[in-house]
């Protein structure tokens, strides 16, 4: 026996994804309109000063930052505006 590494390569089976682009998308919308109805909630118990445009922003954010698929959409058109990556 020699000291030296195994160097025959295994064959690796292919990864599972936990989490694909279309999963976090839904996930994101759900919980965005989620966080619109208890925040709107709220704002009707008096318990949270908040303009109703505010609320949706930050639900649209989510949203943006949150799904993959709206992010990379988002950076597109963003660094395409400025021209690209310099």
């Amino acid at each position: 026996m020699s000291d030296e590494a195994d160097t025959t390569a295994e064959v690796t089976q292919p990864v599972k994804k936990v989490f694909g682009a279309k999963n976090l998308s839904k996930g994101s919308i759900v919980f965005a309109c989620i966080w619109v109805a208890v925040l709107t909630v709220l704002k009707g118990m008096k318990k949270i000063e908040l303009d109703q445009s505010e609320i949706i922003g930050s639900a649209a954010a989510i949203v943006m930052f949150w799904s993959p698929t709206y992010f990379s959409v988002y950076m597109d058109k963003h660094y395409a505006a400025k021209g690209g990556i310099a």
